[in-house]
């Protein structure tokens, strides 16, 4: 399935998934929910992977790496859930792609990855602006899907180490979500008692991890197998759009002015930067 196409339907499950969440914020605070999304699609991933089968692959290098990015998973979705508390899901999601600029600000090359990676920040600068005039919470929001953005190019990096190590990428996955969430569990457990007591509250979170958590993420360890890192981070700038969708047909969360301006910016960057995406040999079965 060409990455595109992969990509649209890693999107149209995440933000499905983080349209519930939002739902759910009246009940539970977003970072617990955060936590128990990170928590509920570990428990799914180590019981499809059993990564403790896998033997003679789990050097301490490999663990190491796979913890440090589990840490940086669960921050990127407790910031992120934090953000969309205060900011639009359209929004938050956009100024959210400074991350992956990043990446290929570092790792890309040509004049086409230049112009896109210029275009989808004058996006996000406009995006930033509008939030701000949101008032304390909206600078609250702002605050937090910038750490989002900076966990986001750090799970970019680490997370292509992970997929091409012999275990595969989905099983490093696995014990990545479990360390995030045995890591954040001393802060945020408490407040996930409530799901113990509420039959629909508890499915809901289930709908939120496999939607936000296990399909997306399996999906983007499948592709960065395969693709450099500033590829993948180009290909997410479809994510912005994807996310105004959603948020404007399940939370009613319209984009207006300057909204569509800097969301037309930012995921009309993938148009020009796609131009000059190229693929590698992918490693050689684990």
């Amino acid at each position: 399935m060409p990455a595109p196409l992969l990509f649209a339907l890693s999107g149209l499950t995440q933000y499905l998934g983080a349209a519930v969440a939002v739902r759910v914020f009246g009940t539970l605070t977003p970072a617990t929910v955060a936590w128990l999304r990170v928590s509920v699609a570990a428990i799914v991933l180590l019981l499809w992977r059993r990564p403790w089968s896998t033997r003679g692959v789990w050097t301490w290098p490999a663990l190491r790496t796979a913890i440090v990015f589990g840490v940086v998973l669960a921050a990127m979705n407790v910031t992120f859930y934090i953000a969309i508390d205060h900011l639009p899901l359209g929004t938050a999601v956009a100024i959210e792609f400074l991350g992956p600029v990043a990446v290929a600000a570092f790792t890309g090359h040509g004049w086409r990855d230049r112009v896109g990676i210029g275009i989808a920040a004058l996006g996000v600068v406009l995006l930033a602006g509008v939030s701000l005039n949101g008032g304390s919470g909206a600078a609250i929001g702002l605050v937090a899907i910038l750490l989002a953005a900076a966990c986001w190019a750090a799970y970019i990096l680490l997370g292509r180490r992970v997929a091409r190590g012999r275990a595969g990428g989905v099983t490093g996955l696995s014990v990545a979500m479990a360390a995030g969430a045995v890591v954040f569990a001393p802060f945020l457990a408490s407040g996930a008692v409530p799901v113990l007591h509420d039959g629909r509250l508890a499915l809901l979170v289930v709908v939120i991890a496999v939607c936000s958590s296990v399909i997306p993420y399996a999906i983007e360890q499948l592709v960065l197998r395969r693709v450099r890192a500033a590829t993948f981070a180009v290909l997410l700038a479809m994510l912005p759009a994807m996310a105004a969708v959603v948020g404007a047909v399940a939370l009613r969360q319209v984009p207006h002015g300057l909204d569509v301006v800097g969301l037309l910016l930012v995921t009309g960057a993938i148009v020009l930067t796609g131009l000059n995406t190229e693929t590698e040999e992918p490693p050689p079965p684990a």
